[in-house]
């Protein structure tokens, strides 16, 4: 058999969010053996968030959810009725980690919450990702990704610098706070695991989406607790910088000199200029005061490039620069190919799918696909049949109760 980073660990997801849900996929992806916990007949969310393949709105071809749960196995199962909860109980009597972001109370009143599931499972380790954790006067709170990102002030730092004040801040693209949610979560649930490993006891972890994400943004956050400092978005303030982002032939460009090599570099790349001559080239901080008749200078040059030219130029006088990506170049990069970042899995209903691997490389437990993301209850015989002894009568039965 093939070792695994996570392989022996055993996982139930019981999840509708994108933290939850890349968490435990991170763990799949390590291994670990992730049974993730859908509605019956409709299934997660997920299966109706884009894009789809084909631009085909099908619970099945949605590529969120794929990315999210290929390597997991799939079980349909409602624990708000009562054998609904019985089953839930018998699976987590065999579990090393339980994942759920349910609202506060709502285990709990299931009769499910840590304190039932302990009894049963001592060693379980149960966490619990919500809005604003199971404490405090917003536990009951409901929250969007929109309201999260805002109220931990990660919105607040976007624009940066931002072209027009009166502009409000903006909320961060690509769902990226819930993945940011889902990494901090896997630190904590590995953590709790060791402690378990060491010591044979589990524990119960309470994660907020809230303090999660400020938790990304500490040092703006520290500044104002210590300092009284408030982060400047505007465009002045951020002006006093030599470089950032300019445009060329197709696209954009981000460059940066703050060493004095560098700069020295750069006016090498550019020539030697005459406005380079003026005294307050000699002194950084008189730079930073004409930053901005120096970076229309440099755009100036830059537009008549393409982002390939310019970079490989920049590189050649060992200046910090890099063409801006747009997702078609990234999965056309020749570094991402050239270490196979990016690989096929074959899904029953949409084929072969070339989807992103792994951000690391273990020389001895390497990452694998082993499945794709299951069918709405695709696993239902495996676990309920095999695992837990249910006859086929009985999933004909539960199936038509929408149990399972």
């Amino acid at each position: 058999m093939e070792r695994t980073a996570l392989g022996g660990v055993k996982v139930l997801e019981f999840c509708s969010r994108i933290g939850g849900a890349y968490c435990t996929k991170l763990m799949a992806d390590m291994g670990a053996e992730v049974i993730k916990v859908e509605p019956p007949a409709r299934g997660d969310d997920a299966r109706r968030r884009g894009p789809f393949q084909g631009d085909n709105p099908h619970p099945e071809k949605s590529g969120h959810f794929l990315f999210l749960n290929n390597n997991k196995l799939g079980i349909t199962l409602d624990p708000r009725k009562p054998a609904g909860a019985d089953i839930f109980r018998s699976l987590a009597r065999d579990i090393d980690i339980l994942v759920a972001d349910t609202p506060p109370g709502m285990m709990e009143a299931l009769g499910l919450g840590y304190d039932d599931l302990k009894e049963i499972n001592p060693g379980l380790i149960m966490t619990s990702i919500t809005a604003f954790g199971n404490t405090g006067p917003y536990k009951d709170f409901k929250a969007a990704h929109l309201n999260i990102s805002h109220i931990s002030g990660q919105g607040y730092m976007l624009p940066i610098p931002s072209p027009d004040m009166s502009r409000p801040p903006v909320m961060p693209g690509g769902n990226k706070g819930g993945y940011d949610i889902g990494i901090t979560a896997l630190v904590a649930v590995l953590a709790a695991y060791y402690w378990k490993v060491v010591s044979g006891q589990g524990q119960f972890v309470d994660i907020s989406r809230q303090e999660a994400l400020i938790a990304l943004q500490r040092i703006e956050a520290s500044n104002f607790r210590n300092a009284n400092l408030n982060l400047d978005r505007s465009p002045k303030h951020h002006s006093r910088r030599v470089g950032g982002m300019m445009a060329c032939r197709d696209g954009y460009i981000t460059l940066i000199v703050p060493l004095e090599h560098q700069w020295a570099s750069l006016l090498e790349m550019l020539g030697q200029p005459d406005w380079s001559k003026e005294p307050y080239c000699e002194d950084k901080g008189e730079r930073l005061d004409h930053a901005e008749e120096i970076n229309r200078a440099i755009a100036d040059f830059v537009k008549d490039f393409t982002r390939r030219e310019i970079v490989e130029l920049g590189q050649s006088f060992s200046i910090p620069i890099s063409p801006v990506n747009t997702a078609r170049d990234i999965v056309e990069s020749e570094q991402f190919n050239a270490g196979g970042f990016f690989q096929p899995v074959t899904h029953p209903v949409m084929g072969e799918v070339k989807c992103p691997t792994a951000p690391y490389r273990f020389s001895k437990t390497p990452w694998a696909v082993k499945r794709a993301a299951p069918l709405l209850g695709e696993h239902n015989g495996e676990i309920y049949g095999k695992r837990l002894g249910f006859s086929n009568e009985d999933l004909i039965r539960l199936r038509q109760a929408d149990i399972i």
